[in-house]
C-alpha cells in the first residue's frame, strides 16, 4: 500500500514555521512500531546531522527497541559514536553519482546496494533533502517501508510514507516533521551535542597550557568548509580586538587546514590571541566552546554545536536561507545577515548584550 502523507496545518511565525503534519494510517503505523532494523539516510557535513539530533532522538523515544542505523559520510562515524544514545551502529555510504557530498569508485554503490539488502531493513528513512535524488537511494537499501521527503512535481520512489518537503521554517523542524508524519511525536527541538569528561579534561588541559586557566575568554571562529561564507578576517580581528578591550582572552579556533585563517586574523589583530586551529578535535572543541563566554563565527557547523551546548554565539550568516539554518535557540544566540550588511560594531554590540546577561 502507498501512503502519501501531505503537509497541512502549517504556520509560520517570524522566521520560523511549525509543522503539523498528519499521521499514517492504521496500516503504515502498525508496520512502524514494529520495525525492529531502521536504515536513516543522511550523508551531510556536522552542521547539518547535528539539525537532525531532535528527529533522532523522537525516533528513539518513538522505537525504544529498534536498532538504529545511521547511513553516512565516513566522518559520521564519529557523529554515531558521539550519539550513542539515538543511534545503534552506522554504516559508510560509498557514494552516489547524483549526489554532490561525494564520487563514489566504480562499482562500489551497487555493492553497497547488496550489502544492505542483505542487512534486511524493516524500515529505512530518507533524511538527506528534498529526496529527488536521494529517494531512490533509500530506496536502495532494499528495507520492507520507505519513508522520506518528496520534492514537489516528483513520484514517490515505491512505496511508503512521503511527506512534501516542507519549503520553509529551520532545519531541525522539517526534520521533525517526517518523524511526526510517522506517528512519533516530538521531544523537543532543541539541539545537543555530548562531551565526555574525558574531552573537557583534555581541553582543560589545553587552556591551561596556553595560559588561560580561570580566565575568562572568547572564541572567535573564522572558518567555514563554503569560502562564500567567510565573512573578511579583518573584521573578525577588529571584533576580537573589541572583545579583548571588555577584558576577555580571545582563543581563535578552527581545523587544521583553517589555520592559515586564524594566523590571518592574529595578524590583523592588535591584542594577543590565542590560536588553537587544528589542536582541537571536535570534542575538544565543543569543550573550548562551553567553557567560553560567547562565540563568534560564521554560519558553519560550530555555531550548531554551540546550539546544543547553550554557549551564546554571535552567527554571521550569508544570507543564505539564515530562517532554515540559524541556531534553535534565539534567545542565546543572535544571527546577523550579511544580505542586509554586517558592519564590526553590529556585531559587537550583540555580543554586548549577550554578554551582560546575568542566566548566561
Amino acid at each position: 500500500m502507498f501512503q502519501a502523507a501531505r503537509m497541512s496545518g502549517e504556520r509560520t511565525e517570524g522566521d520560523d514555521a511549525e509543522f503539523a503534519p498528519p499521521g499514517p494510517g492504521r496500516g503504515l503505523a502498525s508496520r512502524i512500531a514494529a520495525a525492529r532494523k531502521v536504515a536513516v539516510f543522511r550523508a551531510l557535513k556536522l552542521g547539518d546531522m547535528l539539525c537532525a539530533v531532535p528527529a533522532l532522538r523522537a525516533l528513539r523515544a518513538g522505537l525504544p527497541d529498534s536498532e538504529i542505523v545511521l547511513v553516512g559520510l565516513p566522518w559520521a562515524r564519529e557523529f554515531a559514536a558521539r550519539f550513542t544514545a539515538h543511534i545503534d551502529g552506522f554504516r559508510e555510504f560509498p557514494g552516489h553519482p547524483g549526489l554532490p557530498e561525494r564520487t563514489p569508485a566504480p562499482g562500489e554503490i551497487e555493492r553497497f546496494f547488496g550489502r544492505m539488502e542483505g542487512e534486511g531493513f524493516d524500515l529505512a528513512l530518507q533524511m538527506h533533502g528534498s529526496g529527488v535524488v536521494s529517494n531512490g537511494v533509500t530506496a536502495g537499501f532494499g528495507a520492507g517501508l520507505v519513508a522520506g521527503f518528496l520534492a514537489p512535481g516528483h513520484p514517490p520512489p515505491g512505496p511508503g510514507l512521503f511527506v512534501d518537503y516542507p519549503s520553509r521554517g529551520l532545519e531541525s523542524r522539517r526534520l521533525l516533521a517526517l518523524v511526526e508524519a510517522m506517528g512519533i511525536p516530538s521531544r523537543g527541538d532543541h539541539l545537543e551535542f555530548p562531551i565526555s569528561e574525558e574531552e573537557r579534561g583534555r581541553a582543560a588541559t589545553l587552556l591551561a597550557d596556553r595560559g588561560l586557566a580561570g580566565r575568562p575568554f572568547a572564541c572567535v571562529h573564522p572558518g567555514a568548509s563554503v569560502p562564500e561564507r567567510r565573512w573578511p578576517s579583518d573584521r573578525f580581528a577588529a571584533v576580537a580586538d573589541a572583545l579583548a578591550e571588555r577584558g576577555l582572552a580571545v582563543v581563535l579556533t578552527g581545523s587544521a587546514d583553517e589555520a592559515w585563517l586564524t594566523r590571518e586574523v592574529m595578524g590583523r589583530m592588535k591584542s594577543p590571541a590565542v590560536d588553537l586551529a587544528g589542536a582541537t578535535p571536535i570534542g575538544e572543541l565543543g569543550a573550548v566552546i562551553a567553557a567560553s563566554r560567547i562565540l563568534v563565527c560564521n554560519d558553519t557547523g560550530v555555531s550548531h554545536v554551540a546550539d546544543g551546548l547553550r554557549a551564546p554565539s554571535v552567527v554571521i550568516s550569508t544570507g543564505d536561507n539564515p530562517a532554515r539554518w540559524a541556531p534553535v535557540d534565539r534567545g542565546l544566540h543572535r544571527v546577523l545577515c550579511r544580505e542586509s550588511g554586517v558592519a564590526v560594531e553590529d556585531v559587537v554590540a550583540e555580543a554586548a548584550r549577550l554578554l551582560a546577561r546575568d542566566d548566561i
